[in-house]
């Protein structure tokens, strides 16, 4: 069993679902990113507790060389869209996706699965291939 599956069991047996894993560097400080998401939403209790069981196994297989932060939380309202499955939880929502000819289309996200995405645009709908799709993300009118 790798880390990333490692980390997916604990987050489960917790109630909640992996989102997604990001390592990156802010402020000349590493930070181990795990980002979950719940049905009855992400609480800071919850982030708590899964920090404190994900804490052990990162202590055996260390995810980055030297010093890092370990945080866990909701990708939030305005989140990056990387997996099929990401797509097909956002349905219904508003998305911005930028394909590889660096197109940008905005609008609600009618269909996804792990092939292609539909977007309806104010000129219609888009279909856009999984492999085309340069990045995504949802995005909220404030």
């Amino acid at each position: 069993m790798n880390l990333e599956e490692s980390i997916e069991m604990t987050v489960k047996s917790c109630g909640a679902e992996l989102y997604d894993i990001v390592a990156t560097k802010e402020n000349d400080v590493n930070v181990y990113r795990i980002y979950i998401t719940s049905k009855e939403g992400v609480s800071l209790d919850k982030c708590a507790e899964i920090s404190r069981l994900i804490s052990p196994i990162l202590d055996v297989e260390e995810p980055m060389s030297g010093n890092y932060n370990l945080e866990v939380s909701s990708p939030g309202i305005e989140r990056k869209l990387k997996k099929p499955k990401h797509f097909i939880s956002s349905i219904g929502e508003k998305v911005k996706v930028k394909n590889f000819a660096t197109e940008t289309f905005k609008g609600e996200l009618l269909d996804a699965n792990e092939e292609k995405i539909i977007i309806k645009t104010t000129e219609g709908e888009v279909t856009i291939s999984q492999d085309e799709i340069l990045a995504a993300s949802t995005y909220f009118e404030w």
